[in-house]
């Protein structure tokens, strides 16, 4: 049974691929955050590493501050919505002393399944603790992805308000991450979220984890998302590029 680390921008996919390794009997945190209506069988992430992604993230993507004291910070994101950093691929994170041993308790408990979208920015700090770890990288296409990030960053931060633009920028900077920096080491497995569904991918998921994959758990009818429309030519290069290690046509 390896452990595994699921990557990939918010509402892609990641949540459903996390629950059908649930089963497996991984370890994927003290606290998972609770299920709300934008996925309601839950998310299978870890607030406390959540939290401390944020932690590493704050020097390059600092929230807005709580209180008065926001209005004066529109252009942050609250700290609620830090999943949606929008991080240029030329930044590194790197963790302290102190943040390392964190990690080192993190991956001390077991076979893990670790899942944050976050991830595609902090790897870098993660990669050294995480020993034979199969990292899974999960995708859909950008304009659907888009329309349900703006969706559920209404339902999660009532009032704030997430352009295309910004949203597609997230996508397009999350992914670029992955392929450009974090995916040149280390075993990796690109999934298309319609493979997924389709069931086309669960071999290879099973194979890479040497685990039964809960397929019970997958409901299509949880594809809800439209297409936003048009996409710029750097995100739908991303997209080419992500379909073609994940054998997606």
């Amino acid at each position: 049974m390896r452990s595994c680390v699921i990557l990939g921008s918010g509402r892609s996919g990641t949540s459903m691929l996390a629950g059908t390794l649930s089963a497996a009997g991984y370890y994927m945190g003290d606290t998972l955050l609770p299920s709300t209506p934008s996925n309601p069988k839950g998310y299978f992430e870890s607030v406390e590493i959540n939290d401390f992604n944020n932690e590493l993230l704050a020097p390059v993507a600092a929230a807005r501050p709580d209180g008065p004291l926001g209005y004066f910070y529109p252009w942050r994101l609250p700290t609620a919505l830090l999943w949606l950093a929008d991080v240029d691929v030329a930044v590194n994170v790197y963790p302290t002393t102190k943040q390392a041993e964190r990690i080192r308790e993190f991956v001390s408990k077991g076979a893990f399944c670790f899942k944050d979208p976050r991830f595609c920015y902090t790897l870098a700090a993660w990669r050294p603790l995480l020993g034979d770890a199969v990292f899974l990288c999960v995708f859909r296409e950008p304009g659907r992805t888009v329309s349900s990030i703006k969706k559920a960053a209404r339902e999660r931060y009532r009032g704030f308000y997430l352009t295309q633009d910004r949203s597609l920028r997230v996508w397009t900077h999350m992914y670029q991450h992955v392929l450009e920096k974090h995916s040149k080491v280390g075993q990796w497995l690109f999934v298309h979220y319609d493979q997924i569904l389709a069931g086309s991918a669960i071999s290879r998921i099973e194979d890479a984890l040497d685990i039964k994959v809960d397929t019970s758990f997958i409901d299509p009818n949880l594809k809800r998302s439209r297409d936003s429309g048009n996409l710029p030519d750097r995100t739908s290069q991303i997209y080419q590029r992500l379909c073609a290690l994940a054998g997606y046509a």
